[in-house]
């Protein structure tokens, strides 16, 4: 009886504490109201932190904002209130009210533009616009505010969730924030293309409002609920300030708001500023291809899937019809003789000329200037590597194909008696890179950083791939760099980077084509697959593109064959890292989320697993098509049932997986890897390790 009374006593004091702490926050934030008092108690870090270059992070990295520019090549965006030129350029309310309704104009059209191509055309948008009033902290049209004569009070604009029963709006139901101040381009010349401290300082009060708000509201999140974008705007130009924290770090000392924000700002949340770019041009209209109005648009979409959710068709799915859409300009754009020829490695052209016994001088148009051919190798070509202080060439032997990217076996010209792989990447001379050119920078530059990392970190597992080589291909002729500054001369292949790797082997995907992958191989693969990510687990990394063609069979004179996880470009290292997104074979988390929870590589095997072992894959068109395929999959056992028919074991590891999936439980490698090894027989079954190389 005394411990049920310990029992109610203990939830009644935990349920006052709760009580107790909800309250502190809402009475946190109602004291929590003025921009200037927080910005004064950063100033002395400021001023710390400027002595670190770069003093912020910048939210996002080039090559996905390139990736998230070829997705919208295709959506229309239109502001149709323009932008006056210079807001504060002159005392008169008509420039700054226009200067309101335009930045509202221009965040509705960006909503509208992004929910429209990646979430739902046919569904409204569930999104509105409004200014923020200074006073009260409430949300209203610029229109109407202007009209009550109080344009002088509005501070910010925000995209807001429509909440019927809360009209001028809730702070929980902030998407983003846009604050309309002067001189924010003039300024950020004189700092590096970054903002002013005290614009930064007003950002960061907002933005840690917007977080605290959310840790009280009742609404589900989908992604990062913890990460918030404020906008800095002027007439002309704007950049991000992004702020990720945990607020359940934040001290509620309700005396002392300031100090308590101020310190947590320092100690426990994430800072990242974009450099200030130009946004609208001289007559208003908003430069939307550009990189200036572009992070503004990536960051709106981040902030729409904290509220909607994965949305239905990806950035990859729509970012992947840039090649298409290349192919078909480049064909428009010949005239006259001109010969077009296509082959795999893009498009060749040919000038034909009558034949004059005269000397004529040739004009060329100057699409026709590059020279692609030079780029093609061939089954007997020879390249150079320059690596360091050292060359080492290669001769091709053959030519290879992973998702229709090119990659190569060849000989190492000094040892001819072994083989590796070679991926080549874009000639950075290319003029118009394509969307492919986006996969060969994973394929080569950033599986070369991945593979450079567990090299340096001592994993050297024979189910990974080693690093042989990496650096820069040495063209023919000599390197004419115009300058000591530029990296690469104006040869099509100066500063081509390149990969070498070992072992060499055979696909699955090849395997599986020629019907020569049974239930041995299943289990076996199974068994090297889970050592390869078990190995990488132990340095903090992740795969995140799983399938048949990144798993290659490796076959010798001794021993048995085992397989090799290999693809490693997509890896990821931290959280802001995004796995491959394959409608087939990506884990349903990864869909849903846009990342990886800690048994999703593990998914993504038993769906390669599955599709290896005569598994019925049907054709998947979008997001939304794939996560429904995989829930009825699930929930009909489909996936058990044929890996059953293949072994018991495997039929017992996809259940473990699946009651792993989303939830942030560790899988456990080492007991699946003592399973399957009794499934097989291997005289050397014992050894994981091969320091060989």
């Amino acid at each position: 009886m005394a411990s049920e009374e310990d029992s109610v006593g203990s939830g009644a004091k935990r349920s006052s504490r709760q009580h107790n702490h909800h309250r502190n926050r809402k009475e946190f934030i109602h004291r929590f109201i003025d921009t200037d008092a927080l910005t004064e108690k950063l100033d002395g870090w400021f001023i710390s932190m400027s002595e670190k270059k770069p003093m912020f992070d910048v939210p996002f990295e080039l090559i996905d904002l390139q990736k998230f520019d070829y997705a919208l090549e295709s959506v229309s965006f239109q502001q149709l209130i323009r932008m006056p030129n210079a807001v504060y350029a002159s005392t008169s309310n008509q420039v700054e009210a226009t200067a309101y309704l335009a930045i509202e104009d221009f965040l509705h059209a960006s909503a509208k533009g992004l929910w429209e191509a990646f979430w739902s055309l046919d569904e409204p948008m569930p999104f509105s616009v409004g200014s923020l009033y200074r006073e009260n902290f409430k949300f209203y049209s610029a229109e109407k505010a202007i009209s009550y004569g109080k344009l002088d009070s509005l501070c910010a604009t925000g995209i807001l969730l429509k909440n019927r029963r809360h009209p001028h709006g809730k702070w929980e139901n902030i998407l983003q924030l846009a604050l309309l101040r002067p001189d924010i381009g003039s300024m950020a010349l004189e700092s590096e293309r970054k903002p002013s401290f005290s614009v930064i300082g007003e950002a960061l009060f907002y933005g840690l409002r917007m977080l605290l708000s959310r840790n009280l509201s009742r609404l589900s999140f989908s992604e990062g609920s913890n990460s918030v974008f404020v906008i800095l705007v002027d007439s002309q130009y704007g950049g991000i300030v992004k702020l990720e924290g945990d607020v359940n770090k934040l001290d509620l000392d309700v005396n002392n708001v300031y100090d308590s924000a101020a310190d947590w700002i320092k100690n426990h949340c994430r800072i990242s500023v974009s450099p200030i770019d130009r946004i609208w041009n001289k007559l208003g209209n908003a430069n939307w291809g550009d990189i200036g109005a572009l992070q503004i648009l990536f960051a709106t979409f981040h902030c729409i899937m904290q509220f909607a959710g994965m949305p239905k068709h990806s950035i990859e799915d729509l970012a992947a019809d840039h090649g298409p859409r290349l192919q078909t300009r480049r064909i428009e754009r010949q005239s006259g003789d001109v010969d077009t020829r296509v082959n795999g490695n893009g498009l060749f052209r040919s000038q034909k000329h009558s034949i004059s016994p005269e000397i004529v001088e040739v004009q060329e148009e100057e699409s026709i200037k590059i020279e692609p051919e030079l780029l093609k190798l061939e089954v007997g070509s020879v390249l150079w590597l320059e690596d360091s202080n050292w060359q080492k060439g290669y001769q091709i032997n053959e030519v290879l194909h992973n998702s229709d990217l090119p990659y190569y076996i060849a000989t190492p010209v000094e040892e001819p008696g072994k083989s590796i792989f070679i991926y080549v990447g874009s000639p950075p001379s290319q003029l118009e890179p394509a969307w492919e050119d986006m996969n060969l920078w994973y394929q080569v530059q950033r599986q070369s950083k991945i593979l450079t990392i567990m090299k340096q970190k001592g994993l050297s597992s024979k189910y990974l791939p080693q690093l042989s080589a990496s650096g820069r291909i040495i063209h023919p002729g000599q390197c004419r760099k115009p300058n000591s500054d530029s990296p690469n001369c104006d040869h099509p292949w100066c500063g081509t980077p390149i990969l070498v790797t070992s072992p060499v082997g055979e696909t699955v995907a090849n395997l599986v084509a020629e019907g020569r992958f049974g239930a041995d191989e299943a289990i076996k693969c199974c068994h090297d697959c889970l050592s390869a990510l078990s190995a990488a687990s132990s340095a903090g990394i992740r795969h995140g593109d799983i399938r048949p063609d990144n798993i290659i069979c490796i076959k010798s004179s001794v021993g048995k064959p085992y397989f090799v996880l290999i693809g490693w470009g997509h890896a990821i290292l931290e959280d802001r890292d995004r796995p491959a997104m394959n409608v087939h074979f990506s884990s349903t988390y990864a869909l849903q989320e846009g990342k990886l929870c800690s048994a999703s590589d593990a998914e993504s095997l038993v769906y390669m697993l599955y599709y290896c072992c005569d598994g019925v894959l049907p054709d998947l068109d979008s997001v939304e098509g794939a996560l429904q395929w995989r829930e009825i999959s699930w929930s009909r056992r489909n996936i058990q049932q044929k890996l059953g028919e293949v072994s018991t074991v495997l039929k017992a590891f996809a259940d473990y997986v699946d009651s792993l999936c989303g939830t942030p439980y560790l899988i456990d490698y080492d007991i699946w890897l003592r399973r399957l090894r009794k499934n097989f027989n291997e005289e050397d079954h014992g050894k994981e390790i091969d320091t060989s190389g």
